[in-house]
This record gives C-alpha cells, sequence and structure tokens, in this order.
C-alpha cells in the first residue's frame, strides 16, 4: 500500500489506478525505490497536474496530496466503483507491484466486485420450451403457494428467471438452476456431492452421491442422505416413542440451503459438499464470505452473492429473511442438545455440526448390545459389514463410470505422481497448447472426483496443481487390467 517515485511523470497515473482498484494506498514523490529521499519542490502547478490525472480516469480516482517535509504524499483512496481504468487500462496493486490486468483477470475483477451477478447473467444456450422441464416448474408453483392458472412466461418473467427479448424467452442462469430438463449440460458444478466416511478423515470412503437434479431437488436428496446415514436416539413420553436425530436436521437444511444460496457460481471447478464423519459433519461452498462480510458478521449482518437465487428460494420457504440462516443454525443446534455449529471462511465456506453427546452414546451402547444383520438401520452395521461394504462399493462405484478417454488416461497418469501445474501437463502430454479436448477432460476427471486441485479455492492461481485421487488411481488400474 505504499510506493515510492523519484519525480512526477505520467506513469503516476498507472499507480493511482491500482491503489483505487485495490485498498487505497499513499505514493510519495520524491522517494527513490532504496527509501532515499532525494526531494521534490512543490507547487500549485505540480498539485493541478496530480489532480487533473485523478480527475480523467474512468471512473475519477480520489486523492489527496499533502507536503511532508521534502516529500509530496498522494494519498489514494479505493474507489466505490471499481473497476478503474486509464488510456493505458486496468492496473492493480499485487503485492507491492503494480500490475496491469490481463483480459481473464478483468472478467474476474467484475464478476468479484459484483458488477456481474451470474444468477441474473442470460444462458444463452438455454431454448425454451425444449429445454425447460415443466414438472420442476409445477413443483416449484405448488410449493410457492401461487394460485389460479397464470401463463407459464408471465410467471417466468415476473419471479425474474426469464426475460422477454425479440419475441423470445430468454433464460436467466438462476431460472435454469431451477428449471432445466439438464442443468448439468449448462452448468457442470450445479450439483452436491454426498461423502460418507468411515472415520474421521477421507482416507475410507463409504459411500458417495453427487446429486443433480436441480437446486431444490438437490437440497431434498441431500439431506435424505444425511438421514440415512446418521442415528436417532428414542425418549417414551407419555408411553409413546419419540426419535431424537443424533444432528440438528433443521440447522442442517438450513446449512445445505445456504450453501446452494451463496457459492461462488462463477467457479466451475468446485462444487457443495456434504460429508458426514464419525465425529462431525461438515457443508462446505466454494466462494467463502461474500464481498463486505466479515466473520465478525456472522448472524448480524446479510450480503447476499445471488440475490436471485435467494428470492426464488425464499417463494417457497425455503429460506426465511435475509440475516437470519446462522442465527437459526445455532438456535436450532442449542434446542436440539447439540454443541453449536462452528463457521470457516477461507476460499470455501465451511459449516461443521457436532453431534448430540446424548443420543452418539444411547446409540453407542444399542449398538454394543445389538447386532443387526440388516445394513443401513439407525443403529449402523456391524463392523463386517462395513468391511465388506466398503470394498464393495469402492469396487462397484468404480465400475458404474464410463471408460476414460485415451486425454483422461494421460492426464492421471501425469499427476499419478508430484501435482502438476497445467503448463507442466500439457508439455507431459505434448500438447503445445490447451485443447478443447484437455479442458473436457480436466473438467469431467474433477467433476467425477478422479482429480483435485491443490488450491480448490483459487482455480486460476498460477500456482495450481492438480493431484490424481484414489478413485483416479483406481479407474487407471481398472483400464490396465482391460489392456
Amino acid at each position: 500500500m505504499l510506493e515510492y517515485k523519484e519525480s512526477f511523470s505520467s506513469s503516476l497515473v498507472r499507480e493511482l489506478v491500482a491503489f483505487a482498484n485495490s485498498a487505497g494506498g499513499k505514493i510519495l514523490l520524491g522517494v527513490r525505490n532504496d527509501g532515499t529521499v532525494v526531494g521534490v519542490r512543490d507547487s500549485n502547478d505540480l498539485r493541478a497536474r496530480i489532480q487533473d490525472i485523478a480527475r480523467n480516469c474512468d471512473p475519477p480516482v480520489n486523492v489527496v496530496v499533502e507536503s511532508v517535509g521534502k516529500v509530496l504524499a498522494i494519498t489514494v483512496r479505493e474507489s466505490e466503483s471499481k473497476p478503474v481504468q486509464c488510456r493505458e487500462g486496468f492496473f492493480w496493486r499485487q503485492g507491492a507491484s503494480t500490475q496491469k490486468l490481463s483480459r481473464d483477470e478483468i472478467r474476474d475483477f467484475f464478476r468479484s466486485e459484483g458488477t456481474v451477478r451470474f444468477d441474473f447473467s442470460p444462458c444463452a444456450r438455454f431454448r425454451y420450451p425444449e429445454d425447460f422441464d415443466r414438472q420442476k416448474y409445477a413443483a416449484w408453483m405448488k410449493m410457492s403457494g401461487i394460485s389460479g392458472r397464470p401463463r407459464t412466461e408471465d410467471v417466468l418473467v415476473n419471479i425474474e428467471a426469464a426475460e422477454r427479448s425479440g419475441g423470445k424467452l430468454i433464460f436467466r442462469n438462476a431460472g435454469v438452476l431451477f428449471f432445466a430438463k439438464n442443468v448439468r449440460h449448462f452448468f457442470q458444478q450445479a450439483y452436491i456431492t454426498c461423502l460418507l466416511a468411515r472415520g474421521a478423515d477421507k482416507v475410507h470412503i463409504l459411500d458417495r452421491k453427487d446429486f443433480d437434479g436441480g437446486i431444490v431437488a438437490d437440497i431434498e436428496e441431500a439431506l435424505r442422505f444425511i438421514e440415512r446415514n446418521t442415528r436417532v436416539a428414542y425418549r417414551i413420553e407419555r408411553l409413546r416413542r419419540e426419535e431424537i436425530p443424533e444432528y440438528p436436521m433443521a440447522a442442517l437444511r438450513e446449512a445445505i440451503t445456504n450453501a446452494v444460496m451463496h457459492r461462488d457460481w462463477f467457479n466451475e471447478g468446485a462444487n457443495v459438499f456434504v460429508e458426514i464423519y464419525t465425529d462431525r459433519i461438515e457443508i462446505s461452498n466454494p466462494g467463502g464470505l461474500p464481498k463486505g462480510m466479515l466473520p465478525s458478521d456472522l448472524g448480524h449482518k446479510s450480503v447476499r452473492r445471488n440475490p436471485l437465487i435467494a428470492d426464488l428460494l425464499h417463494r417457497i420457504e425455503f429460506i426465511e429473511k435475509a440475516g437470519t440462516g446462522i442465527k437459526r443454525m445455532r438456535d436450532e443446534a442449542r434446542a436440539q442438545g447439540c454443541p453449536e455449529p462452528t463457521f470457516e471462511a477461507t476460499g470455501f465456506f465451511t459449516t461443521t455440526f457436532l453431534p448430540n453427546p446424548a443420543v452418539r452414546a444411547q446409540a453407542e451402547a444399542q449398538g454394543r448390545d445389538q447386532v443387526t444383520e440388516q445394513a443401513g438401520t439407525k443403529l449402523a452395521p456391524s463392523q463386517r459389514q462395513v468391511q465388506a461394504h466398503d470394498e464393495a462399493h469402492d469396487e462397484a462405484h468404480d465400475e458404474a463410470h464410463e471408460p476414460l478417454t485415451k486425454v483422461e488416461r494421460e492426464i492421471l497418469a501425469a499427476c499419478a505422481g508430484e501435482p502438476q501445474r497445467t503448463p507442466d501437463l500439457l508439455r507431459l502430454m505434448g500438447y503445445s497448447t490447451r485443447t478443447g479436448n484437455f479442458k473436457k477432460a480436466l473438467t469431467r476427471l474433477l467433476a467425477l472426483g478422479r482429480l483435485e486441485m491443490t488450491i480448490p479455492g483459487k482455480p486460476r492461481s498460477s500456482k495450481q496443481r492438480y493431484k490424481t485421487t484414489a478413485l483416479g488411481r483406481k479407474a487407471l488400474a481398472r483400464e490396465k487390467r482391460k489392456g
């Protein structure tokens, strides 16, 4: 946030733009790069030239110029209307240097600043009515409580899922996520992965399901996955048996809905995860906290990354008032005798739930006293069944996928040892540049869990590397066995 310049020059405009596009900063005129003060002559003409440069930026940059001894200090305020540009382009600060933004970086900058909203953006590939699922629409209408028999096209426009243009109905991305027949045909990242692990880490996966039937169905299916794979205790009240779940189901539903609603949909290399371990449940979504939110704001302030998706969920009562989700999760967990969930925001936003200790103790006691031969009961299978299920499921899950393509085999083989950067990966495979087949193969391997990123929260990072997962290694081994 500090830049030295020995004297005034036209390149000053780059520093002004870079600081305005970042968090602001200070430029010291009359100081060499090594910090030696050489001084600069302060004058009204020099100050006017600095102000003219700042005003000619688009939008204008707010600066304050003041004399500090022999040095002229220029304080640059962070712009409220990012991104800012000058005639030479867009610039921003990376560490202690000013860098010009590339085309892709400019696009990402617009997205990160919220200038471009994913859910409101039109989906040019969606064709109405060919790609429209009337059953999903009818189910949503029933849940929303909209009465009468309004024209479908009018409703879609009124709820902003689509817009009229030149006599056609153009669907927005949010409308596609809710009402497309095949959502992943348009957005590969539109699914929820649910995992059941044996233990407190991902070394042994008992079950994995990917749900991609649309936003509403995915939330419901993820919750059912949790219900099938967690336990209950029983309490007798006035001759009636009451089931007490191991985890606060209403809070989990809220967390899954929030994960879908607040995820960064521009991130095409990651998706929502629901992970069940022996000691906790984790629900995570790519994107971290929306811009303008701090960890201390959780439960008190609401910034909606995807307002249209939130509105469509609110209409069917999947969410309540904005800003109440975190509080409701905490309140529900306490009411069910569970510890309050914890929240972590990095490149992902992760909510962690711990079980009700009384339910866990009762279920474990019952499990010791009763050894059942029926897999999938509320008391959980026996140790022998767990082992058999683990071995059988891994094989069945792997066989269920389509065979690897040649490019997929090459990618998995190259990443099976050390994680690889994209340029190194292309070189190992004999490519001079990224091809359509390469990009398609990379996306599919990530979606199937056969390949993973070393920095999942920053898919476009220059330090990003890819490594082959256990599922990927099994797929390679299967292909090798087939000859």
